[in-house]
C-alpha cells in the first residue's frame, strides 16, 4: 500500500486542477475527438498512402498497404557534431528492427533541430536558444501533421529539444509517445577542477590552451554533458513523468544495455496504441499528477532553474496551468536527496551508480511526495521505483537497491541533504522570478547592497576586467528578457561573479534573463516578469540603488520611496545588433509574441478554441 499523499503535494495538485478545469476540459475534447477507429492511415485516400508508403523496404510496404500493423513516426534530433544527440545516428535502424519483432512499422517522420547551448553559449546564437524550444515543437508538429502515425518515438536529450518535442507530443495528444534517450557520456575531468581551470583563466592566471585542454578532457565523447544541467534534468523529468521505461535516463550511449532499453521502447510504442488492449494516448497520459511528479523530482534532485520555464509550457500544451507559486510550495516540502553537480562535484554517472533514478523514485514514493497512481507509458509510476538489467541475455526490471551506494551523492528521504528543494520564487516591487539556493552557501542568501546597472553581459564582464567591482553590490542585468533578445542564458557571468564572491564581498545578481541550467553558488533572482524590455520595473533601477536581496524569505525589494520609483522614467530599450545577423532578424515575430517568463515564455499554451 502506498503511503498517503503529502498534504502539500495534494494541495498544490487540487489548486492546479482547478484553475485549469476549462483549459483542460477544453484540450481534452479536442484530443479524444481525434481518436481513430482504425489504423491512422485507413483514412487516406489511395494516392495519399501510396505516398505515405513508397520509400519503405518491401515488408513495411506490404503492411502499411495491408494495414495489418500499428505505424510508429519517429522524431529525431540527430545531428553528428553535438554530442548527445550523435548516439541517434543508428536508432532508426535499431527502432524499425525492434519494430518488425513487435508486428509494427517504424518511420522517420520528421528531424527537428538541435542546438548546443554549450557551443553557443555567450556567443549570438544563444540569442535563438529558448526560442529554438517552439521551431522544434513546430518542426515535430510537421512531421507528424503526415497523420498517419499510430505511435510516435520522440529522439531528444537536450536543453529546449526534450521540452519542444514534450509540446509537439502533447498537442497531438491522441497518440501515444515514448521518449528515448541516448544518455550521458562516460566521466572525464573531475568538476571541480574543471571550474577551478575556469576561475584561473577568467583572472588571467592560466592562458587559453589550458582552458581549452580542461574543457575538453570534460566533454570528449558521444553522450550528454555529465554535469546535472538543462539536458540531465530533462531526463530525469521524462522518467517522473511517465514517458520513459523505468530506468532508461542515465544508461551510457553505445552499451547493450542501451539498446536493449531503445528496442523495449519500440515494443512498448508498439503495444499502446489505439488499436490495442492498453491505449494510452500522451495527453491523457500526462495531467496535474504528472505535472507536479515533475516539479518534485525537480527540486529532489537541485535540477535546473530553466525548468521554471519550461515545465509550465510544456504543461499549458495539454491545457495545464502552473505558477511559480506551485513550484515554490512544493520546494518547501520536497528535501534535496542528490547533490550532482553543481551542487556537488559528482556527476550523474556517479548519481547512477549509487541508486540513481529507481532509489529516487522509491524514496519520493515512500515519502508521500510523488502521485503513485499517475499513468507512465510502463504502467504506473508507483512502478517506476526499478531498474533495467539483464538477466541470462534478457533485459528485466528488478527493484531499486534499499540503500544508497554513496551518501555523499545520494540520501534517503529521512535523512536529506536539506529538508527543501532549493528554489524560491522570489517577489517584491522588482517584480517576480526565481532563485536556486541549492548551491548557494546560507551565509550568502542574504544582502543589501547598491546595484550597479548593466544592459549587456559583455558591460559587466567589461567592468570586471577594468576592475571597477570590487566591493559590495547587486548587478542589475536587464533587457535579457523573451522580448528583449530571446532571454540568452548568462553563463558566463559565472566565473566573474564567483572570484568576487570568493574574494570576499558580498553579491547577487537580478535579471530578466536566465542562467545556466548548471547555475551553482551566486545568489541571483532570474527570469524576473515583467521584462524590462515591456516597462518591467527593472527598467527603473539606477546605480547606487539600495536593493534587499532575501532569498531565504524570498523577498526582493529597493530601498528607494515607491512614488519616486515609479514616477521614473523607464529606461528605454534599444535593440541593438543582436536584432540583426546570424539569422537573429527572421526571429523577431518571435521576440512580439513570447508569453511572459513567469509562464513559460511560450507560444503555445493550449486556451481552448482558436489556441
Amino acid at each position: 500500500m502506498m503511503p498517503a499523499l503529502h498534504p502539500t503535494i495534494a494541495a498544490v495538485t487540487d489548486r492546479i486542477r482547478l484553475r485549469s478545469a476549462d483549459t483542460r476540459a477544453a484540450y481534452l475534447e479536442m484530443i479524444r475527438s481525434r481518436r481513430p477507429q482504425g489504423y491512422a492511415r485507413m483514412k487516406m485516400t489511395e494516392g495519399n498512402l501510396a505516398h505515405a508508403s513508397a520509400g519503405c523496404a518491401v515488408m513495411e510496404k506490404a503492411e502499411l498497404l495491408g494495414g495489418g500493423w500499428p505505424n510508429i513516426g519517429i522524431i529525431t534530433s540527430y545531428n553528428d557534431m553535438l554530442s548527445a544527440h550523435a548516439p541517434f545516428e543508428n536508432y532508426p535502424d535499431i527502432i524499425r528492427s525492434a519494430a518488425r519483432e513487435a508486428g509494427a512499422i517504424a518511420q522517420v517522420a520528421g528531424g527537428v533541430p538541435a542546438m548546443c547551448d554549450g557551443v553557443t553559449q555567450g556567443q549570438e546564437g544563444m540569442e535563438l536558444s529558448l526560442f529554438s524550444r517552439d521551431v522544434i515543437a513546430m518542426s515535430s508538429a510537421i512531421g507528424l501533421s503526415h497523420d498517419v502515425f499510430d505511435a510516435a518515438l520522440h529522439l531528444g536529450v537536450c536543453d529546449k529539444i526534450v521540452p519542444g518535442l514534450v509540446i509537439a507530443a502533447l498537442r497531438f495528444g491522441w497518440i501515444p509517445s515514448v521518449f528515448v534517450p541516448a544518455g550521458p557520456m562516460p566521466s572525464g575531468l573531475p568538476n571541480p577542477e574543471k571550474v577551478r581551470i575556469r576561475q584561473l583563466f577568467a583572472e588571467g592566471k592560466v592562458g587559453r590552451e589550458e582552458l581549452l585542454r580542461a574543457e575538453a578532457e570534460s566533454y570528449h565523447t558521444q553522450g550528454t554533458c555529465t554535469f546535472y544541467g538543462t539536458a540531465n534534468s530533462n531526463q530525469m523529468l521524462m522518467e517522473v513523468m511517465g514517458f520513459h521505461l523505468p530506468g532508461a535516463a542515465f544508461t551510457n550511449p553505445g552499451t547493450p544495455l542501451r539498446e536493449a532499453l531503445t528496442r523495449a521502447a519500440t515494443a512498448r510504442a508498439a503495444a499502446i496504441t489505439a488499436q490495442g488492449e492498453d491505449y494510452r494516448p500522451a495527453g491523457e497520459l500526462i495531467d496535474a499528477r504528472s505535472i507536479v511528479n515533475g516539479i518534485v523530482g525537480l527540486m529532489a534532485t537541485g535540477g535546473s532553474t530553466n525548468h521554471a520555464l519550461h515545465i509550465p509550457a510544456m504543461a499549458a500544451a495539454a491545457g495545464i496551468q502552473v505558477s511559480l507559486e506551485d513550484f515554490a510550495d512544493i520546494s518547501s516540502i520536497t528535501p534535496l536527496l542528490a547533490r550532482i553537480y553543481p551542487n556537488g562535484p559528482s556527476d550523474v554517472n556517479h548519481f547512477h551508480a549509487a541508486g540513481g533514478m529507481s532509489f529516487l523514485v522509491k524514496e519520493l514514493l515512500g515519502a508521500g511526495l510523488m502521485h503513485g497512481d499517475a499513468v507512465g507509458v510502463a504502467g504506473p509510476i508507483s512502478g517506476y521505483d526499478r531498474e533495467p538489467v539483464f538477466d541470462e541475455g534478457k533485459l528485466v526490471w528488478r527493484n531499486a537497491p534499499s540503500h544508497s551506494a554513496d551518501l555523499d551523492i545520494l540520501r534517503p528521504a529521512s535523512d536529506p541533504f536539506s529538508r527543501d528543494g532549493g528554489l524560491r520564487l522570489m517577489d517584491g516591487r522588482l517584480g517576480r522570478g526565481v532563485s536556486k539556493v541549492s548551491a548557494v552557501k546560507p551565509a550568502n542568501r542574504v544582502l543589501e547592497a547598491p546595484a550597479i546597472v548593466f544592459e549587456t553581459q559583455g558591460a559587466l564582464k567589461a567592468a570586471f576586467e577594468a576592475g571597477k567591482l570590487d566591493r559590495d553590490f547587486v548587478a542589475v542585468v536587464r533587457f535579457q528578457g523573451p522580448a528583449a533578445n530571446g532571454m540568452p542564458e548568462l553563463h558566463g557571468l559565472t566565473p566573474v561573479l564567483g572570484i568576487l564572491q570568493d574574494r570576499g564581498y558580498k553579491i547577487a545578481l537580478v535579471t530578466d534573463g536566465r542562467m545556466s541550467g548548471a547555475s551553482g553558488k551566486i545568489p541571483s533572482a532570474i527570469h524576473m516578469s515583467p521584462e524590462a524590455a515591456r516597462g518591467g520595473p527593472l527598467a527603473r533601477v539606477r546605480d547606487g540603488d539600495i536593493i534587499t536581496f532575501d532569498s531565504e524569505k524570498g523577498t526582493l525589494d529597493i530601498q528607494v520611496d515607491n512614488a519616486t520609483f515609479q514616477a521614473r522614467e523607464p529606461a528605454a530599450f534599444r535593440p541593438n545588433e543582436s536584432a540583426m545577423g546570424l539569422g537573429r532578424e527572421m526571429f523577431s515575430y518571435f521576440r512580439q509574441m513570447a508569453g511572459t517568463a513567469d509562464t513559460g515564455a511560450s507560444q503555445f499554451a493550449f486556451l481552448g478554441e482558436g489556441s
